[in-house]
């Protein structure tokens, strides 16, 4: 056994996936000790708040500041002159003011914005402007002035008789210190809901992995057990068995899940009833390996030796084959909780993966981002994470599967 441990452990496949999927399940069980808040609490009110860290604006209004020498009208500018603002300047210059396209720069907010001041005059009718347009230019021309100006944000407050009265003035010059003012990280972004993404995603993680767990358990224990059965007794029960099995393995597995998915409702469609309906649902595959490899050793010397001793079915069963394809069965519970996982999110993409209020799973984030658009409006961090997270897992599962098969299998050893 120790031996067999580090053969498996020498294995540069099956160590890497290992270590990949450690780091996964480390951070599922410590990033909650640190973390305790709901993973489903509605933080922001809004929709997809992008990644970063966010300052509470009233606290940051009241509390002292500090006067910063850094230059700001421009970084202001940057804000007005989008790529289309800054092509419409640049085509004015060319065509009404007569400045050449070498002397443009609409990369350089500075310079673009002092040909623009020394070439336009709100009071001058161009040639070959619509009205519509002057006035398009005129409203330019008012933020790009309004951007620059250096006049503050007026604080008031109201007095007692309810009239409201200048308490201070923030200047563009004036800062705070981040550590006296409440902020919240969201190194994620929030979702649909308004919930923190990270803190999510690992209460998500958590799920899918009980998920996949109890259907690679379940899946693999109905396999190995009708398997065992059929390769050994053969006849009668190897025929009814694998009748089963075939009917089965013609339909589509996962047109079985839908339909026992939506036959049980969403009301009773919770973490382990969806682990439970997939398991049931993946075990043919893994029933008809291992009847092969049962039908390989039922006529070895040592197995024949065991019923000439007289001893019963399940014992040989249990103590003469089941520890020659035990390391078989290790990689098949693998793929299988792989499987699980994969199928997990497939059933909550459609709609009938876990009907939960009190957790997520990997699947239902993706369907949430689906469902609010997260990928039509640039909302990534709501299910980009999430897609490369269950690659991951899956990924170093599979990679732990390869790496055994490496070790156990004598026609893939080196």
């Amino acid at each position: 056994m120790k031996n067999t441990i580090k053969q498996v452990f020498h294995s540069g496949k099956f160590l890497f996936g290992f270590i990949i999927f450690m780091l996964i399940l480390l951070t599922v069980i410590i990033y909650p000790i640190f973390v305790t808040a709901d993973p489903l609490a509605m933080l922001g009110q809004g929709n997809f708040f992008k990644p970063g860290t966010y300052a509470s604006i009233e606290e940051s209004a009241l509390s002292k500041s500090y006067t910063l020498q850094i230059p700001k009208e421009f970084s202001k500018l940057e804000a007005v002159l989008d790529i289309e603002t800054r092509a419409e300047i640049q085509q004015f210059l060319i065509n009404q003011a007569g400045v050449a396209e070498s002397e443009i720069d609409v990369t350089d907010a500075e310079g673009l914005v002092s040909l623009w001041k020394a070439n336009y005059d709100q009071n001058t009718k161009y040639a070959g402007l619509t009205t519509a347009k002057r006035k398009a230019l005129k409203r330019l021309d008012n933020e790009i002035t309004a951007a620059m100006k250096d006049s503050g944000v007026i604080i008031a407050e109201k007095d007692e008789e309810g009239n409201l009265k200048q308490s201070k003035v923030i200047k563009d010059t004036d800062y705070v210190n981040i550590k006296d003012v409440t902020t919240k990280t969201f190194v994620l972004g929030t979702d649909n809901f308004g919930r923190d993404v990270l803190t999510e995603l690992v209460a998500a993680t958590k799920s899918s992995l009980k998920i996949g767990l109890l259907a690679g358990l379940i899946a693999t224990a109905i396999g190995l057990l009708l398997g065992l059965l059929a390769g050994y007794m053969g006849g009668l029960a190897d025929n009814i068995i694998i009748f089963i099995t075939n009917l089965f393995t013609v339909i589509p597995s996962f047109v079985i899940l839908i339909l026992i998915s939506y036959s049980v409702g969403d009301s009773a469609r919770g973490i382990a009833m969806v682990g439970i309906i997939i398991g049931i649902t993946s075990w043919p595959w893994t029933t008809r390996s291992v009847r092969s490899q049962v039908i390989s050793l039922r006529n070895r010397d040592h197995v024949n030796l065991s019923k000439l001793s007289g001893h019963s079915m399940f014992r040989i069963i249990f103590t003469d084959i089941l520890p020659y394809i035990a390391s078989y069965v290790v990689m098949a519970m693998i793929l299988q909780i792989s499987s699980g996982i994969l199928a997990e999110a497939q059933l909550s993409m459609i709609g009938l993966g876990p009907a939960t209020t009190k957790t997520a799973t990997l699947g239902l984030m993706m369907q949430w981002a689906m469902q609010y658009s997260a990928h039509l409006n640039g909302s990534w961090w709501a299910y980009f994470p999430v897609v490369i997270l269950i690659a991951l897992i899956s990924f170093s599962l599979n990679l732990m599967n390869t790496g055994l098969d490496q070790v156990f299998n004598p026609q893939l050893r080196d």
